[in-house]
């Protein structure tokens, strides 16, 4: 497999834990300190409108609010669920907070205490009370970790992700991929998908991940994808569908293939397998896990290139903005704060703030 996750994030996240204080500086000072000229600000400013700048700043204080005294969400859906706790405190870093500094300082901060705090001795991160899949819990979490690296005043944070990665390499299965449980044994793209993320965004920040582990990965999700581009579930069979195929494709970009579509005929397929979910504004949405699948598609087309982002990004956006609520959140069957930091996530795309979303 050519290029395993070699990116600039290897530098500037530092390969040790000295070098990780200065990727959290060096992180906020690219995100708060960019300048209306900037190239990459101008840029950006095309497309994040001040429609969107305005739609995320409502969704962000709507999950503030919606935080309870111990960090977590209690109000409804996913109550208690370090996954959805770690993609709102993503979405609020990615528009320039940082714990105890930015506009949401404070909200990160607790949002990262307590996925800290939901940490077992084992390494496993699963301070739920409800949950679709306790993998999935703890890919998120971790990536909320990764992310946070260096700019957290938890000394035990390091420590604690290193954990949580070695909790996911143990449990990768023999096919190369993951399911529910920390055990080995079934596997799906899906939770595959997150775990795959969640070591990236380590690798970013020096933490150590065994190149076999990213091998059998992709070779595991590659397995999965069908004649049509798009995924199945499991590799022994079943149907392409939206959501995972998009997770698939921004899963291989994260171990590090090559960024032109044209020279992975994989990822060829799979952005042309993508391309016919375009939102349409104001179209019915006739898949399923809609905020889900567009927040991996986003990331597929950002990563793809100007050949693809630019129009795909536009679409989305506008629908976002349409879907959003009156009192500033997203509505989903997983819950308002669940859709709510993907739609967020999903919008601020553009000013490839987060180091995990870096081309």
């Amino acid at each position: 497999m050519s290029r395993l996750l070699h990116r600039r994030d290897l530098l500037a996240a530092g390969v040790v834990a000295g070098g990780a204080l200065a990727a959290g500086v060096g992180w906020a000072a690219r995100v708060l300190g960019r300048q209306p000229g900037d190239e990459r600000s101008g840029a950006a400013d095309k497309l994040f409108t001040e429609a969107a700048r305005k739609s995320v700043a409502r969704g962000l204080d709507f999950l503030a609010a919606r935080q309870q005294n111990d960090g977590s969400f209690g109000a409804s859906g996913y109550q208690g669920n370090v996954a959805v706790c770690s993609l709102s405190a993503m979405a609020m870093m990615a528009a320039g907070s940082t714990p105890d500094r930015g506009p949401h300082g404070r909200a990160v901060a607790k949002f990262v205490d307590y996925v800290l705090d939901s940490c077992q001795q084992s390494g496993f991160i699963n301070g739920v009370t409800v949950s679709h899949g306790p993998m999935y819990d703890h890919g998120f979490a971790t990536l909320l970790l990764a992310e946070s690296h260096g700019m957290s005043q938890r000394r035990e944070l390091r420590e604690k992700l290193a954990k949580a990665i070695k909790i996911i390499v143990e449990s990768q299965n023999r096919q190369g991929g993951w399911r529910y449980q920390p055990v080995r044994a079934e596997a799906d793209v899906s939770v595959t998908s997150c775990q795959m993320m969640a070591l990236r965004a380590a690798r970013n920040a020096g933490v150590f991940v065994p190149k076999e582990t990213i091998e059998r990965a992709v070779d595991y999700i590659r397995r999965c994808q069908k004649a049509d581009g798009g995924f199945t579930y499991m590799h022994d069979g079943g149907e392409s569908v939206f959501p995972r195929s998009a997770a698939a494709v921004v899963s291989l970009y994260s171990a590090g293939l090559e960024k032109d579509p044209s020279a992975s005929p994989e990822m060829r397929r799979g952005l042309e397998y993508l391309e016919p979910y375009k939102p349409q504004r104001g179209a019915k949405v006739r898949y399923s896990h809609y905020y889900y699948g567009h927040y991996y598609a986003v990331q597929a087309m950002w990563h793809a290139g100007e050949q693809y982002f630019p129009a795909w990004y536009e679409a989305l956006r506008d629908d976002l903005i349409d879907r959003q609520t009156t009192n500033g959140s997203w509505e989903d069957a997983f819950g308002q704060e669940y859709a709510t930091a993907m739609a967020t996530l999903a919008l601020q795309m553009p000013k490839n703030s987060l180091p995990i979303f870096e081309r």
